[in-house]
């Protein structure tokens, strides 16, 4: 893969880190909201986790494309 290509794969990996940063918190406002409610949040919770599992994976693509650049 070209030098050009793995920085554009860069670009949308940071991109998508800011994104998920930026859904993750605000879904952790809305969990407290709903816990400071008293609604069960056993469901959104488990969905939270998810994303933050995503999220791991989107930093890791970008650990990844930032290493082959520095080789």
């Amino acid at each position: 893969m070209g030098r050009a290509m793995q920085q554009a794969h860069l670009a949308q990996a940071e991109r998508h880190i800011a994104s998920g940063r930026r859904y993750i918190e605000r879904q952790e406002q809305i969990i407290a909201d709903l816990e400071r409610d008293g609604c069960d949040i056993t469901i959104a919770l488990d969905l939270l986790t998810t994303f933050r599992h995503m999220q791991d994976q989107n930093v890791a693509q970008r650990d990844r494309i930032l290493k082959e650049l520095e080789q």
